[in-house]
């Protein structure tokens, strides 16, 4: 019989006049995996502080059993900026030691993919004052997940990873032997490592067996048993849950309750999208052309990140894109919506993109746009237009739209300055929807959203019609929201997946493995003696970079000289052929140069 860990005993929290938990009792045990899910502001975070013992309750009480170990990653990391990524992670472990331990050496690598900390500066010797955000959270949790805990607590252990370390992480989480309860607005991890889910909705949590997936079929049963008058909502339920049943067999776990019961509950719900028909409408609103990209180049910097790319987003296509970190999925985005904004004035380094005359964009990027602090939200959504037109003969004023993202009639009067992230990051979406255009580009859309946000976003998107590409870390909003996926897997070329990202991961896996095979020795047979090669080559690879940088600044200061003179000896066809050739010549030093800076960057 498993071993209680944790009570939680009529606990209630206030805040405010707000009640956030009201009478809650929940127990852990050995062996559970927990997922937590809920509206943002419902009570998620103050439930696992609770759980913890880093937050008291207002009644109740929480007991832990003796001697329970236990490891938290919070929002708000407390590492010393200070110390170094060794320090807080490693101690004071020496080189040999650590890097003989495969436990440390697998977080190590599934967290940062490397032993040497790529893309840190000085590797595992890096400050951590300096870094962002993001970075502290990865040192955060690898420092957690080095040591041994009775039960771990994780809110939202995903933000800020890749598709690839999440994918690591669930792996990791399944093979240990500590209990976990984790708060998460990623679906598809959920559903690979949670055995049961904790649902925290409106001061009290219901309690259901196995992964997202059978959550959602329960929660529809649950609803469907109780008559619940909230029509909207369970029709939301529903439509997911068709799709989950029709989609691959390996997506669910085995359900807990009766399959009939859910057949039931969606015989008569239609696919979630009528792709033909938004095919159609998005042609009569778009024309054959959306972007076309020949023979295009994408740098950053010096970097090419793209070369040669000949790719056509057409009328109607909804596209997820992948990849790894700095592989140019933004700047690729960015480089068409350049293209769009200036009628094809602005260009990339090499190519052409051709934007179709009638595209209207819309741009979600990874930064929230800034708005006036005293506006209201529904000011800020009126301030783009006060109705819009979905399709289909379907449309919403704004205060609809704003309801439909959770902001109900009393929030829809909050200033600005007031709101939270996530809530910035739905108002941001909201004008972007209101200004009814016909191509959106998503870059990490569903960063700060909860879930139950997503799924009404996956419905209005449902429905429209238009070209769209989404880059997200999230599988299951790409699944869901996209027909075909493409990666960039860092090697300056664009592919289409047609088994999208589980191909992505077997793709990466296998490059992984190839340059492992590669390398002249491994850790464990030379020990720290490896990793102090490793440090040594990542300086003198610095310092090459360095050295290429400063030699293709001069190639650019020189070539532009040669087409001031091209021009000004346009006559002297025996000049001109001169500096044509001086500038062919540069141009092969330069390729050869940016390829050598790529090859010097990955061991940088």
């Amino acid at each position: 019989m498993a071993v209680n860990l944790v009570n939680v005993e009529a606990v209630s929290k206030v805040y405010g006049t707000r009640a956030l938990l009201d009478g809650v009792s929940l127990g852990v045990s050995e062996g559970d995996r927990i997922g937590v899910v809920g509206r943002n502001g419902d009570g998620k975070t103050t439930l696992i502080r609770m759980l913890a013992k880093l937050e008291e309750a207002d009644t109740g009480r929480v007991t832990h059993s003796g001697g329970l170990n236990v490891g938290v990653l919070t929002q708000h990391d407390s590492l010393d900026p200070a110390a170094t990524v060794r320090h807080e992670v490693i101690r004071d472990m020496a080189d040999h030691e650590w890097a003989g331990n495969a436990k440390i050496r697998d977080v190590l690598t599934g967290l940062f993919g490397g032993l040497d900390l790529p893309g840190f500066p000085q590797g595992l010797d890096t400050v951590i004052g300096p870094l962002s955000g993001g970075e502290r959270r990865r040192i955060a949790l690898a420092k957690l997940l080095i040591e041994e805990q009775d039960l771990i607590v994780l809110d939202e252990p995903t933000n800020h990873l890749d598709v690839e370390g999440i994918a690591w992480l669930a792996k990791h989480l399944r093979e240990r032997r500590s209990a976990l309860v984790c708060v998460t607005h990623d679906r598809w991890f959920l559903d690979q490592v949670c055995t049961r889910m904790w649902d925290v909705q409106k001061g009290a949590v219901y309690e259901y067996e196995g992964g997202y997936t059978d959550y959602v079929f329960a929660r529809a049963e649950r609803e469907r048993i109780a008559a619940t008058e909230e029509v909207k909502r369970q029709n939301l339920v529903r439509k997911e849950l068709a799709w989950l049943r029709r989609g691959a067999p390996a997506r669910t776990s085995k359900p807990r309750f009766r399959v009939e019961a859910a057949n039931e509950l969606i015989a008569d719900v239609p696919p979630p999208r009528d792709t033909s028909e938004l095919m159609k409408f998005a042609s009569s609103r778009l024309g054959k052309t959306v972007f076309d990209l020949e023979d295009v180049t994408v740098q950053a910097g010096p970097k090419v990140l793209l070369k040669h790319l000949t790719w056509q987003l057409g009328p109607g296509d909804r596209v997820g894109l992948v990849g790894v970190n700095g592989a140019g999925k933004t700047s690729l985005l960015r480089a068409m919506a350049e293209a769009a904004r200036s009628e094809g004035e602005k260009q990339p380094a090499a190519g052409r993109i051709v934007t179709g005359r009638t595209v209207k964009l819309a741009y979600l990027s990874q930064e929230v746009a800034e708005l006036d602090p005293e506006w209201r939200v529904l000011q800020a959504v009126q301030a783009v237009r006060d109705r819009v037109d979905l399709g289909k003969g379907r449309e919403m004023t704004a205060g609809q739209l704003c309801e439909t993202f959770g902001f109900n009639k009393e929030k829809q009067w909050t200033p600005v300055g007031d709101l939270s992230g996530g809530e910035r990051r739905r108002l941001q979406l909201l004008r972007l929807l209101m200004d009814e255009p016909n191509v959106l580009f998503l870059d990490e859309p569903t960063n700060d959203l909860d879930i139950e946000t997503l799924t009404q976003l996956e419905d209005l998107l449902d429905g429209w019609p238009g070209s769209m590409v989404v880059i997200s870390h999230d599988r299951f909003f790409i699944e869901r929201t996209t027909d075909r996926v493409f990666a960039l897997l860092g090697d300056a070329t664009l592919r289409m997946l047609p088994r999208g990202i589980d191909e992505y991961l077997e793709r990466r896996h296998a490059m992984e493995e190839a340059a492992a095979a590669q390398a002249p020795a491994s850790v464990t047979e030379k020990g720290g003696s490896a990793t102090a090669a490793s440090a040594k080559d990542s300086r003198a690879a610095k310092k090459e970079l360095q050295k290429i940088e400063r030699r293709l600044d001069k190639i650019s200061e020189k070539e532009n000289t040669l087409h001031a003179q091209i021009a000004d000896n346009a006559t002297d066809f025996g000049k001109v052929a001169k500096l044509d050739s001086e500038l062919r010549e540069l141009a092969t030093e330069r390729e050869e140069l940016e390829m050598r800076w790529l090859e010097l960057a990955d061991d940088a």
